[in-house]
């Protein structure tokens, strides 16, 4: 037996190591008390239990993730009816040296819009610096000196060029540039053109540009930039990936939320526009209000997936978006759809799609076993006839696998097949502190939880703050508590760019050169050991504001067993608090070693 004495006013996490012992003095002032059965066989947590989720909101894919250093690579904003605007690009020059216009002139027919530069300089000495165009990014080009980058871009022109590909930052400075050649001959059709530029100089709030200093008409498209020095050549940048690494996720759910269903069928996520040549990859205007050029696509998920050693979730549009819908005599080219998507992770490279993932790289094939069929739909009209079309079929070709039903079976029984059923929360951090007891009397029989959307937000959650911390706390230590009902649960959303925050609060907060994790960051970082692990009984009397929950789990890298308490007080009020751990098996000399040691913290 051990116990330890406690005061605390917050979030208190105590991890002890099976191997040792420790004793404290008896204090009469305790006011409350967590008696922990060590000995005894507890109940185990799902394998699966703590992961991630990513949406495309925040601009959190190309521009965070994703490494791409150029905004709208593409000139595509305003589609092929409408000459968009090229912003955030900017001209370079003024009117009398230089014109710029979308044209839908591109080598691509997915993508038809390009960028026409008519050039009026007679002579160098009119525009010495050059004019041209120039892409800020998502709000600043993280340019770091000794770092190499790859920018591609489309060319054609009516003459020759001599185009200067620059990094410039913020003060004017020239950080990088190389200078493309070419005849006239060469480039009077459509050309590729790939420069590495090496910087010699840093700036978090740079921008790449283009310029020309003779007299000419070019176009241009696909314009990207990306530093050769991404986690494993993938294109993920090195800082926010070991951001979500460090979570340990067991699971990622992709592309998750209404970033699925879009505001309209015509802007949802559709997984065949993001395979493939991204040059020819056709994006939306997302429900989140801004261009998504889909360089990170499926296969970047996925590849994302092994990188992280985690297992992937995959939710698809299922013919339901906010404002429209397929209908379902109309529902099975989308049904084929999911099927083909599940086909190009998971097939043979003798099947049709898994042919293609090894043609674009990737011979093996992923571990895709949960799909999740659409987003927050449940209520809407079509959906559970809809759901039983995508789930017979996928079940047919695929009998082992795990589907998600958006239905939340806590308000009512499902009426249909599922392993498991969506459950989402956004609510204050009063509310998430009542929820401790929000699973305690589910049915142990029929479809798991899944709650992979869950977050204290509004007043109470601001841009990230304790409070919401505290409250989330509490929800998570009642989802262990009620482990044989939960599979898995997820924080929303997972990431945020300071520049564009859509939505509030992020558990990941980053601008172009640096990332930190809000408080609701650290907390999932103390439930990730939860994954697996033994929930052991204890008894707790406590007043109504204090919970706690004790697990048992084994460290992989350390090869140590460890018991971890999390307590949480939701009051003002400090509170004296008491640990008494039984059964526990200690050996002789570890006991002597640390007989009569006191553990204290104070928080």
């Amino acid at each position: 037996m051990a116990s330890s004495k406690v005061t605390f006013c917050a979030l208190l996490f105590i991890a002890f190591s099976l191997s040792l012992v420790f004793q404290t003095l008896a204090d009469s002032n305790v006011i409350s008390t967590l008696v922990v059965d060590a000995g005894s066989v507890g109940k185990q947590i799902s394998k699966y239990f703590f992961g991630a989720f990513f949406e495309e909101i925040n601009h959190v894919g190309a521009g965070g993730l994703w490494a791409e250093l150029v905004n709208k690579r593409g000139f595509e904003a305003g589609r092929t009816t409408i000459l968009s605007s090229i912003s955030p690009w900017t001209v370079i020059g003024n009117r009398s040296t230089i014109n710029v216009q979308n044209e839908p002139t591109s080598l691509f027919s997915s993508n038809k819009m390009a960028v026409k530069l008519d050039i009026h300089c007679s002579s160098q000495a009119e525009c010495p610096n050059g004019v041209g165009l120039s892409n800020p990014g998502f709000l600043g080009q993280n340019i770091e000196q000794g770092k190499r980058y790859r920018v591609v871009f489309y060319l054609r022109s009516l003459g020759p060029i001599n185009l200067k590909v620059a990094f410039i930052g913020v003060d004017g400075k020239e950080l990088t540039s190389n200078n493309i050649k070419a005849l006239a001959s060469y480039v009077a059709s459509w050309k590729r053109f790939e420069t590495i530029l090496e910087a010699h100089a840093s700036d978090v709030k740079a921008s790449l540009q283009l310029t020309m200093d003779q007299k000419g008409v070019i176009w241009l498209d696909q314009v990207s930039a990306l530093p050769l020095d991404t986690y494993k050549g993938h294109g993920l940048g090195k800082g926010l990936f070991q951001k979500v690494a460090d979570l340990k996720p067991t699971f990622l759910r992709f592309p998750s939320g209404c970033y699925v269903e879009g505001e309209y069928m015509r802007n949802a996520f559709r997984r065949k526009n993001t395979i493939g040549p991204w040059e020819k990859r056709i994006g939306p205007f997302n429900v989140w209000d801004y261009w998504v050029d889909n360089g990170f696509g499926y296969l970047e998920f996925l590849q994302l997936f092994e990188d992280l050693g985690t297992t992937p979730i995959w939710v698809f549009n299922n013919g339901i978006s906010h404002h429209d819908k397929v209908n379902i005599s109309d529902i099975g080219p989308m049904v084929q759809e999911a099927l083909d998507g599940i086909e190009f992770a998971r097939g043979p490279i003798t099947s049709r799609w898994g042919k293609v993932r090894a043609s674009l790289g990737h011979s093996k094939p992923f571990d895709l076993r949960y799909v999740g069929i659409g987003n927050e739909d449940c209520d809407k009209i079509n959906y559970q006839e809809s759901y039983l079309k995508f789930h017979d079929a996928i079940k047919h070709a695929y009998p082992d696998m795990q589907i998600i039903s958006n239905c939340d079976a806590t308000k009512k029984a499902l009426d249909h097949p599922a392993e498991l059923y969506g459950f989402h929360i956004y609510s204050n951090a009063k509310q998430f502190f009542s929820l401790y007891t929000k699973f305690d009397h589910m049915p142990c029989f029929g479809p798991k939880a899944f709650v992979s959307e869950y977050a204290v937000w509004n007043e109470d959650a601001g841009k990230g703050t304790l409070l919401s911390a505290l409250g989330e706390s509490a929800f998570l230590m009642g989802l262990e508590r009620n482990s044989e009902v939960i599979e898995m649960v997820s924080y929303a959303p997972l990431f945020g760019n300071t520049n564009n925050q859509r939505w509030l609060p992020d558990a990941i907060v980053f601008y172009s050169h640096q990332s930190y994790g809000t408080p609701s960051y650290y907390l999932q970082k103390l439930f990730s050991d939860s994954s697996g692990a033994m929930h052991l009984n204890s008894t707790l009397k406590a007043p109504s504001s204090v919970v706690a929950s004790v697990i048992a789990y084994t460290s992989l890298t350390e090869k140590k067993n460890y018991i971890k308490v999390k307590v949480v007080n939701f009051n003002d009020n400090r509170a004296n608090f008491k640990i008494t751990l039984n059964g526990l098996d200690v050996t002789a000399k570890s006991a002597k070693h640390y007989y009569n040691r006191d553990f204290l913290l104070v928080f």
